[in-house]
């Protein structure tokens, strides 16, 4: 075989796959060394059905690199004007296009076992992350949509993954998350 051909493929082996997003921030709040934050593709009902990325909490900072790879099948849904139960989505919603759609949640847990992953008998937490008074909201699209509803709720969804925040107050104020913006957790107890 080539060499060219051997080196080339022992690196595409050897590369971390590619992050479709990324989100850093840090935690208020107080946590246990062995806690961690965990990003889990989640049912239309927000139940997560799996663990896609995770990061510990130590240090009060955190960076989760989002794959970009669709979440499993059984965390997709048909989009559909009557299923988007989205923040800040007010009836009535207008869908441009036929699509899939799934969403990450975060949620905290204590990772006993050491593992760096989470396991059925570790206890989950959701958590919010905030920029300010906005939500940051991540829903995976299998093709470009864009979402519209009332109070002026609009957002262009690109194929994969998208990230953006939302504020509701009178009107709905969506943007899309900024790189490098950093997310605060609030782990009050």
């Amino acid at each position: 075989m080539n060499t060219r051909l051997l080196l080339s493929l022992a690196l595409g082996l050897t590369m971390p796959a590619a992050s479709a997003l990324t989100v850093t921030g840090m935690v208020q709040g107080s946590v246990t060394p062995e806690s961690r934050l965990g990003g889990f593709a989640v049912t239309p009902f927000g139940q997560p059905v799996q663990e896609l990325v995770s990061t510990p909490l130590d240090g009060g900072g955190f960076r989760l690199d989002i794959p970009a790879a669709a979440p499993p099948a059984r965390a997709q849904a048909v989009l559909t004007a009557q299923n988007v139960s989205w923040p800040g989505v007010i009836d009535p919603v207008q869908i441009s296009a036929a699509a899939q759609s799934g969403e990450l949640k975060f949620f905290v847990y204590r990772d006993q076992n050491g593992n760096a992953r989470h396991d059925d008998n570790e206890a989950l937490r959701e958590v919010s992350p905030m920029v300010g008074k906005a939500s940051l909201f991540i829903p995976w699209v299998s093709a470009d949509v864009t979402v519209s509803a009332n109070k002026g709720y609009q957002v262009a969804l690109k194929k994969g993954w998208n990230a953006f925040l939302v504020d509701v107050g009178r009107a709905v104020n969506v943007q899309i998350y900024p790189d490098g913006t950093g997310v605060t957790l609030s782990l009050g107890r």
